[in-house]
């Protein structure tokens, strides 16, 4: 069979079948049709499959750059669903032929015959009751079902069957109830055929519903007429209805009970003549559902029950003429094969054309539907790759645009980020003078619970530190970081307008979105804890006039200092003998001749300074006399006596502020320096962050070419904003160079910027 339209492209699908054997049934022809259209459209759907994920695949992927879109995507998805659905009507498909006629005309006579078997209960009166198909299995029992149960009850014989339909009071005239017979019990049902039987059309009044619902998808019409009448108007009001809602229906029309013309031979060919004249005047004239030529060849004249009985004999292996049968019997039979032929034939061309017809015409719609898809792919990905190669071409002027620029601008972000960080550090090192100019203020304003003793003196040192480091930072922090703040904000929009210049329209808009929210805030680094560790007070009592103070009184701290030492080196040099006694084992000898020489000079010291008070005693003796010196010397017992009993725990506590006050004054001139450039530090740190917190992204800018094999289809791979990311980074590689602590400033740029 090939089938071929008028429109060249439906001829997308051509069926070509070649039978094997001369003598295979023609309903063959459907089946293999069938299985080859079956097996087409299982090829398209995997292929629209496929494409489908491609052009997803291709949707979703943000480096192709919405290649494809989303309507293609979902319309593509639709076409896969349909396809999947026509395959599976696809395998529901068989030919239907639908039996019609009077009650008692023999329809249900005629099936039998055509399957070789009583399947379906006929005889005298109103037998079939509702519409009932028939249809293969490939099962050895056969069974039925009904309408609204899909239970499956047992039939053995043809008289359980009959039986079964008529005492099922619910089934009514519009009900359908199908019977399984097995294939091996008949050939006919092996080929997709359904056989579907019906009520008496003169019995019911609801023939547009029988119609909606069993004869829309009929392939063939079969109308059993009464030989011994001629048609009737209930008939032909029925396929009335039928073409106006099927165009052109394919109708066979058979005179069953022919057998009963041999009862009046003499007017066998006018009755004969007035049936044909009728029923192709019916076909003709009346449904116009035929040509005038053919008519003749839709219509038969039979006897299906002697056609059973012949064939029934023949499977019990009798011969077909046994029994009573009327003249012209071979005749008769020889006329109903014709129509098996002829039905057999015209419904497996018919089918084929009908049930795949308008499958195939949508198929190849969505075959060009899929085409135009991949086609407007192919194209866009053509148009990607012009518009790269030119935006290529431009972005390579404009880096080389902005490599000038920015080698420009090398120098002068470097002398602002210097000068920024210089005045920073001027700044806190002013600061930080006048704290230390007013740190005796900040002792003084210190208060806790003071006692001499070490555990709670160690206490009272931890808190002063802390304290004292508390109040230096905030004040730090109310004279700096105001003025700080305000030069930060001004470097911040100083590197905005500086690269604002460098940027597209577009990014600029945006460019404050990448500018940090918060707030900078100095960290002034003092460590009193590191810088005290070593602070060791003297709060002993110390007489204002004694050796000591007078000798710092009148020497200063440093000469005094000079003149003690004198004397402590004298006392230390045999106290150190005495300790490296300790170091090393030495013999008895050596330890004797070190008593010796610590006793020989400790009495040399004690002779010398002896004679010497004896002396300057004299001396002063003999100029002012006793009184003077007992007077003097009572004052300075008076004076000594009030200065011990007037030594509290307050003068203690005094003293040690003043001390503390004179040796941080001391470490906080020497390392004023180093915090005030790491207060620059930090300021260039934050100025440095604030230019690449947010431009960390690299720009690639690549275009990914891929050839199939079967389509060639070019797929190109493009990143989104190329040149905002370009000119970021390059700025982002600038900052990051001159921010270096040492100074030292190597502009290298390397930016990876097409990977072709």
């Amino acid at each position: 069979i090939s089938i071929s339209y008028q429109n060249p492209a439906v001829n997308v699908l051509v069926i070509a079948v070649n039978m094997a054997e001369e003598d295979a049934s023609p309903l063959q022809h459907f089946v293999v049709a069938k299985r080859t259209i079956s097996t087409v459209f299982d090829q398209l759907l995997e292929f629209v499959k496929e494409g489908s994920e491609f052009v997803e695949e291709t949707w979703r992927s943000v480096d192709l750059e919405h290649v494809a879109e989303e309507e293609q995507c979902a319309q593509i998805q639709a076409f896969s669903r349909k396809l999947a659905a026509i395959k599976e009507v696809l395998a529901r498909r068989h030919m239907k032929v639908a039996f019609f006629g009077r009650t008692s005309n023999g329809k249900s006579t005629v099936i039998n015959a055509m399957l070789r078997e009583r399947v379906l209960p006929s005889g005298i009166g109103h037998t079939t009751n509702c519409f009932i198909s028939v249809e293969g299995t490939d099962g050895e029992h056969a069974y039925l079902t009904t309408e609204d149960s899909e239970e499956r009850k047992s039939i053995k014989t043809v008289n359980q069957l009959a039986h079964a339909l008529h005492m099922d009071r619910n089934l009514d005239s519009g009900c359908l109830v199908r019977v399984f017979w097995p294939k091996t019990k008949c050939a006919l049902l092996r080929d997709d055929l359904v056989l579907m039987d019906s009520p008496g059309t003169d019995v019911t009044s609801e023939l547009d519903s029988w119609i909606d619902k069993f004869c829309l998808d009929a392939d063939v019409f079969v109308l059993v007429a009464n030989s011994e009448s001629t048609l009737m108007n209930t008939e032909k009001h029925f396929f009335h209805k039928v073409s106006e809602r099927i165009s052109k229906p394919n109708i066979f029309i058979l005179n069953n009970r022919w057998d009963v013309s041999e009862v009046e031979p003499e007017y066998l060919d006018d009755v004969r003549k007035q049936h044909m004249d009728r029923c192709v005047s019916f076909l003709v004239d009346e449904l116009k559902v035929v040509a005038p030529d053919q008519a003749s060849n839709r219509i038969f004249f039979i006897s299906a029950k002697e056609a059973l009985s012949a064939r029934i004999h023949r499977a019990q292996g009798m011969p077909e003429t046994g029994g009573a049968l009327a003249e012209g019997f071979q005749e008769r039979l020889q006329e109903f094969q014709s129509f098996e032929r002829t039905f057999e034939e015209f419904i497996s061309h018919s089918s084929v054309k009908t049930k795949f017809e308008q499958h195939t015409i949508r198929a190849w719609q969505i075959t060009e539907s899929v085409k135009a898809i991949m086609d407007a792919i192919n194209i866009a990905s053509a148009e990607k790759k012009v518009l790269s190669l030119e935006e290529r071409e431009a972005l390579m002027d404009r880096l080389e645009f902005v490599r000038n620029q920015l080698n420009f601008l090398t120098e002068e972000t470097k002398d602002k980020i210097k000068v920024i960080a210089d005045d920073v550090s001027s700044k806190v090192a002013s600061a930080m003078a006048e704290e230390i100019h007013l740190l005796s203020v900040i002792v003084d304003e210190f208060c806790s619970d003071f006692s001499p003793a070490a555990n709670a003196l160690v206490l009272y040192k931890t808190k002063l530190i802390v304290y004292v480091e508390e109040r230096m930072v905030r004040n730090l922090a109310l004279r700096c970081s105001s003025s700080i703040g305000g030069c930060v904000l001004s470097s911040q929009r100083d590197f905005i307008d500086t690269i604002s210049p460098l940027l597209p329209p577009a990014a600029r808009s945006h460019l404050h979105m990448h500018v940090p929210s918060r707030k900078f805030e100095m960290a002034y680094e003092l460590n009193f804890k590191a810088l005290c560790a070593d602070f060791q007070e003297d709060i002993e009592f110390q007489f204002s006039l004694g050796w000591t103070a007078l000798v710092n009184r009148f020497l200063g701290p440093a000469n005094a200092r000079q003149a003690l030492n004198i004397l402590d080196k004298n006392l230390k040099l045999p106290v150190n003998l005495y300790a490296s006694s300790h170091s090393a084992p030495m013999r008895s000898e050596a330890q004797d001749e070190l008593a010796v020489s610590m006793a020989t000079g400790l009495a040399s010291l004690t002779s010398r300074a002896s004679m010497s008070m004896l002396v300057i005693g004299g001396v002063v003796w003999r100029s002012v006399g006793w009184r003077i010196i007992m007077f003097s010397v009572s004052l300075y017992a008076v004076l000594y006596i009030y200065e011990k009993l007037t030594w509290t725990n307050s003068s203690r506590e005094k003293a040690l502020k003043q001390q503390f006050v004179e040796f941080t004054t001391q470490r906080l001139q020497a390392i004023s320096h180093i915090t005030s450039s790491n207060c620059g530090l930090q300021v260039q740190q934050w100025v440095v962050d604030l230019s690449i917190s947010n431009y960390t992204q690299k720009c690639v800018f690549r275009c990914f070419i891929q050839k199939s094999n079967t389509g060639n289809t070019i797929k190109y791979q493009v990143i989104n904003d190329i040149l905002n990311n370009i000119l970021i980074f390059l700025f982002t590689v600038l900052v990051k160079l001159l921010a270096s602590r040492s100074y030292v400033y190597v502009i290298h740029l390397k930016c990876p910027f097409l990977v072709l």
